[in-house]
């Protein structure tokens, strides 16, 4: 008995969800391995990209920026306010309520683990050249936005 995977049969690998669903895989993978290298998950460095890009932000704000659930998002933040990414504090216009600020150290966290998502996207898409690199993320996005009409278009981020 073989322990090398038999590949699917052809009609299988011939299917674009399917093929979408094993890139995924392959793709959260790499990205989960060198993140973890380094202490870190992927809603982490979601959250710190919200923050970086879009600024302070509530809680409930940081959940629907990063689609993270709101009730993960709590062990999330508890996890970088421990290793001092972010400051919690009393929103002034509502005290119910914390504002969540990206720290000096957040921002250099960030840094690093943006390097280390941009090695798994370099290792995802070594097959493809350059231009057909461009080629599959535009055509990833026109599939995104199409089904998701809430997902931001690249050119109109801030």
């Amino acid at each position: 008995m073989s322990t090398t995977p038999e590949p699917a049969p052809a009609r299988l690998r011939a299917i674009p969800s399917r093929l979408i669903a094993g890139a995924a895989a392959i793709a959260d993978r790499l990205v989960s391995e060198r993140l973890a290298a380094e202490g870190a998950r992927k809603w982490h460095f979601a959250a710190l990209v919200a923050l970086a890009e879009e600024g302070p932000a509530s809680q409930a704000e940081l959940s629907r920026r990063t689609g993270i659930y709101r009730s993960d998002m709590v062990a999330v933040l508890n996890e970088l306010a421990e290793t001092g990414c972010i400051r919690r504090e009393p929103d002034p216009a509502d005290r119910r309520r914390n504002v969540i600020t990206l720290t000096p150290a957040g921002h250099r966290r960030l840094e690093r683990l943006d390097a280390l998502v941009t090695e798994a996207q370099r290792e995802l898409l070594a097959p493809l050249a350059p231009d057909e690199q461009d080629e599959f993320t535009r055509l990833l996005t026109v599939l995104t936005e199409h089904h998701h009409p809430w997902h931001p278009r690249p050119h109109e981020a801030k």
